[in-house]
């Protein structure tokens, strides 16, 4: 799998989620099968960029390549700026963020709501791509199927972008009406790889290594994106690798692994946030590890009280300890177990 000149380890990616894809989540993902992973979208306006949350955004120190930044913004020029930035700050590859539905972006017509502006898509994409060249940098493109259910135009769009130079598109199967609502559909995808001859990424509700088979069989994509399904679960890309080779599912995690590998990206999480805001920002990432799991709902509404790093880091220890002890094998891995134990 290759973007641009630039070849991955697989064709497993993590999708772009703003508040989820910073550093640390992205680095755990590429540790547990991701074979890349985009980083959460840096605002195109320069009077941001020098506040301690574009300065997050914008920090890959430790990554593994190829680094990958997601730019937002409605104007030609400033997307070109940005990707500058970017790239003098460790960025091999630009994706442009034509997919976010989130109204606070879409009110500012950016995101997802330039599908309605074709014009200004394009002249968003070529100045991209201008400002990307010198560097070598390839850019790459996130957009939904449409802008609503009657205004599909992701097709068009796609193949504007590739030749404006585009080195790899990625849609996601819904509108930007549908937000996450709903259920996802492929035909667009499909037919948007049909017709070009740059690599096409399949993208939602791709949730199990089941689906994942059956999303690349329908639309014949090149590679996959994962995002939700990845939060508290970053081992599904593991799962998916496994049983795409073999046809096979992989076996549940050991739990003393996942409490492992929770403990570290806490740890990875604190050093880049800091104390109070880590503590915060890690209890939706606990939270998601924890909610299926026997007394995670009760553990998530005690650790929502911790305040500092030392004893939330002591109750998710506490809690993992006690959890292997009676599961030697990830817990939420076996339903039928857990319900019967209910």
């Amino acid at each position: 799998m290759h973007i641009g000149a630039i070849e991955l380890p697989n064709a497993l990616f993590v999708a772009p989620m703003a508040g989820v894809t910073d550093r640390p989540f992205r680095m755990l993902c590429k540790r547990l099968g991701a074979g890349y992973a985009v980083s959460e979208m840096v605002t195109s306006r320069k009077d941001l960029w020098h506040t301690l949350k574009t300065s997050r955004r914008a920090n890959h120190d430790g990554e593994t390549a190829p680094i990958s930044v997601q730019i937002a913004g409605t104007d030609a020029q400033m997307m070109a700026d940005a990707a500058r930035y970017n790239i003098d700050r460790g960025a091999r590859i630009i994706d442009i963020n034509m997919g976010c539905p989130a109204k606070k972006v879409c009110n500012k017509w950016a995101g997802s709501a330039l599908m309605q502006d074709e014009p200004l898509a394009l002249e968003i994409v070529e100045a991209v791509v201008a400002a990307c060249a010198p560097a070598n940098v390839p850019v790459t493109l996130k957009m939904r199927t449409g802008w609503c259910d009657t205004e599909r135009n992701a097709l068009r769009i796609a193949r504007a972008a590739e030749s404006a130079g585009v080195a790899m598109v990625t849609v996601h199967g819904r509108t930007r009406e549908q937000g996450y609502k709903g259920f996802a559909e492929y035909d667009t995808i499909a037919a948007v790889k049909a017709a070009l001859r740059i690599p096409v990424v399949a993208n939602g509700d791709i949730d199990s290594p089941e689906k994942a088979a059956a999303v690349l069989k329908a639309t014949g994509a090149d590679a996959l994106m994962v995002g939700r399904a990845a939060q508290g679960r970053p081992w599904i890309f593991n799962e998916i690798a496994h049983y795409l080779a073999t046809g096979q599912r992989l076996a549940a995690p050991a739990t003393r692994d996942v409490a492992r590998w929770l403990t570290e990206h806490l740890h990875d999480h604190y050093g880049l946030y800091g104390e109070d805001l880590g503590v915060r920002t890690a209890r939706k990432h606990i939270g998601w590890a924890v909610h299926a799991l026997p007394g995670g709902p009760e553990f998530r509404a005690v650790m929502n009280t911790h305040a500092d790093c030392r004893t939330q880091m002591a109750g998710v220890t506490d809690y993992f300890d006690q959890l292997a002890d009676r599961y030697t094998l990830w817990p939420a891995a076996n339903e039928a177990q857990l319900q019967q134990e209910a």
